[in-house]
């Protein structure tokens, strides 16, 4: 027997295709059966890679008992978060307000209004650690909508109006350093000095605070700001949250020393770290950035690509029923593949033992650097390196044999932008043609096969299907990814569709009255609420991403209402900054942006096509936060001209020295750098790389 979520595209969806719970995926027909059977609405929301969500659907969803109970008095639907997550926002803040905490499984009730008025996460099928049991709320729950509905309604009434209220109080004010130091300060109480990170455990990677910090250091040259940076990055690529064998990261660490991951890899993570050490390795020169940024980077291209340029969405924490066991080690194993001395080594070096650091079995780790391992085997160091890495690719070759934990392979617009703008900064940057490949190749598919009849972007697509209209965090995370396409190769086309992206920013999304962005647009039907975002999650938040791609093309295009978009939201967002700052970190990154703006860089090329080459490489490795980058020359990659960019590069003539560089404020320009060398000194300058 199926149910009615047969028919969805969603792997996380057609894991509950045939259970005994009548599910429904959300839409019209879901809804409109609630109000003519006057039902309430049983919503779980989830994803494919959410292991408590896998736990919850075996012991309850699949209990014909459980299913006999919401199959009578519910109509019961079931949402992918990744597919809706403007559903997901809502219904989230309404359980965190009800009970102090979220989390996924998400599950609600809702009247057939769509107003919740009873929620949690996880409920074993029985009471259990405090916890009650499934079957005792649903039955609770619907003797409550019999008996006591009216109140019921009222509560539901009650949250719907504190949903649609400001998440902060208080009035906008103008934008002032004061708002920098607050957040800086803010992150340096919640650092965790020995271990790194923010915070206890759990501990999540705080991409986007670790690039505030980044940027804050390169304006104050703060040792200690750079330390939390170096800190955190260090110990998380030393740990089991790294995959220590095949690269990228897993999404949390459930201790304090990032040993044990929660093992499901998602793609939005692997995106914003490796832009993250990417720019660690930019501003410090430290190769082991680069080493983490490449694998990570490779991960994403092996195992997370689509044939048709796509990259997928997840991958589980569970294999063969067991979380991580795809990632887990024993000596034994090891001694096997690697031989006795070999294996003593490798597994010194990586923390292997005999009764194992997780249940009797090894992740991966690297407590010491292979430096400090030398010293203690008494071995050389490059002797050492040889058979760490001659062991990775062993064990990697055996891993593959292994049965490879369930992956998510739906393409999202949003997630996919994250990975388009990682992917061509490091090509850029790291001078690999592969990775600027695969983001131009992502990026033509995002414009061309997710696209609608009327060039709106659709959010999700899935073996040929394309579904669900193009959310705020779409338009936002593709037109930044666009813009860094366009300053990674200088094809003047990623302009002009980034321009597009805006468009459709500005005139859908955009709050003209109040600044920033709403999620959805006004016609996206049923929502409870129609709510800005703001607030980062696992990903930045939209209206952030969209007010940065608008400061970018305001000052690559000199477009005014993108300008004024972007101080619009700037001035709204300013109270969340003052009150909040650990949670707006994408709006603050742009807050330090506007504060403390970085440069025009303007390249006009000659005919010395070695010379262009050597400027462009020197300015795409240099690390300099908030500049934008523009080049016209013979070697460009097209031959396309936006009109868009007119204005930036007006008046801007090569010398006869060899490719020019104009330093520009708002388009006042400082002499140019005349030639490669001038060109490369004055680059170098402005980054300022620590001795």
């Amino acid at each position: 027997m199926s149910n009615l979520l047969a028919n969805e595209s969603s792997p996380y969806l057609l894991q509950h295709a045939h259970q005994p719970v009548e599910w429904r995926p959300w839409g019209a027909e879901a809804l409109a059966a609630a109000k003519a059977q006057d039902k309430p609405i049983f919503l779980s929301i989830g994803y494919s890679a959410c292991h408590w969500c896998h736990v919850m659907a075996h012991e309850s969803f699949d209990d014909p008992e459980i299913a006999r109970l919401l199959n009578e008095s519910f109509i019961s639907i079931k949402v992918d978060r990744e597919e809706r997550p403007e559903l997901d926002q809502i219904y989230m803040e309404a359980v965190q307000m009800m009970t102090g905490h979220g989390g996924w499984p998400l599950s609600v009730f809702l009247t057939p209004d769509l107003e919740p008025f009873y929620g949690g996460t996880y409920w074993p099928p029985e009471p259990r650690g405090g916890m009650p049991g499934f079957k005792q709320v649903v039955a609770a729950v619907a003797e409550a909508w019999k008996h006591r509905r009216r109140e019921a309604v009222q509560q539901a009434k009650r949250l719907t109006e504190l949903l649609s209220q400001p998440l902060v109080s208080g009035g906008a004010s103008p934008l002032s350093p004061r708002v920098l130091e607050q957040a800086e300060a803010a992150l340096r109480r919640s650092f965790d000095p020995v271990f790194g990170g923010f915070g206890n455990a759990p501990k999540f990677p705080h991409p986007i605070d670790l690039r505030f910090l980044l940027t804050r250091w390169f304006h104050t040259r703060s040792p200690a700001t750079l330390a939390m940076v170096k800190t955190t990055l260090d110990k998380m690529a030393a740990g089991g949250m790294y995959d220590q064998l095949g690269g990228g990261f897993h999404r949390y660490s459930v201790d304090a020393q990032w040993l044990v991951p929660h093992f499901e890899k998602m793609l939005y993570d692997n995106a914003l770290l490796a832009r993250c050490y990417l720019e660690a390795w930019q501003a410090t020169g430290e190769a082991e950035y680069a080493r983490i940024a490449r694998e990570t980077l490779d991960y994403v291209l092996r195992d997370m690509t689509d044939p048709v340029g796509g990259f997928y969405s997840s991958e589980d924490a569970d294999s063969e029923g067991h979380e991580g066991l795809f990632y887990l080690w024993t000596p034994t194993e090891i001694r096997r593949l690697l031989g006795d001395e070999a294996a003593r080594v490798f597994c010194y070096v990586h923390d292997v033992t005999e009764e194992g650091n997780f249940e009797g079995r090894n992740i991966l780790s690297r407590p010491k650097t292979l430096a400090q391992c030398a010293r203690l085997l008494q071995c050389d160091e490059a002797e050492l390196t040889a058979v760490v890495e001659d062991g990775r690719r062993k064990l990697f070759e055996f891993r593959a044999q292994r049965v490879r934990p369930g992956r998510d392979d739906k393409v999202l617009a949003s997630w996919n932008g994250l990975m388009i703008d990682a992917l061509a900064r490091a090509g850029a940057a790291l001078g690999e043609p592969r990775y600027l490949e695969a983001a131009e190749r992502a990026a033509d598919f995002i414009l061309t096969q997710m696209r609608q009849d009327n060039g709106r972007l659709w959010h999700t697509w899935r073996q040929g299907r394309a579904s669900v209209d193009g959310l705020l965090e779409d338009y936002a995370s593709m037109a930044e990814a666009l813009v860094t396409l366009y300053e990674a190769d200088f094809d003047e086309r990623w302009i002009d569709a980034a321009l597009e992206m805006a468009d459709v920013l500005l005139s859908r999304f955009a709050d003209p009255e109040e600044g920033g962005f709403f999620t959805a647009p006004p016609d996206h039907p049923s929502l409870l609420v129609r709510k800005k975002d703001w607030i980062d999650s696992s990903v930045p938040s939209g209206s952030g991403l969209a007010a940065s791609a608008m400061a970018r093309l305001a000052r690559l295009t000199g477009r005014e209402d993108c300008r004024k978009a972007t101080e619009a939201a700037l001035l709204a967002a300013s109270p969340m900054m003052e009150q909040m700052p650990l949670a707006v970190g994408q709006m603050l990154l742009l807050a330090q942006t506007f504060l403390e703006p970085g440069p025009e860089l303007v390249v006009v090329g000659s005919e010395d096509v070695v010379g262009n080459r050597e400027v462009l490489g020197a300015l795409q490795r240099s690390y300099i936060p908030g500049c934008v980058a523009a080049f016209r020359g013979p070697n460009q990659r097209s031959p396309h001209r936006s009109p868009a960019l007119h204005a930036i590069f007006k008046d801007k003539q090569p010398s006869t020295d060899g490719p020019t560089l104009y330093v520009c404020q708002n388009f006042a320009c400082q002499a140019p750098a005349e030639g490669a060398g001038a060109a490369v000194a004055v680059l170098a300058n402005l980054a300022r790389r620590p001795a």
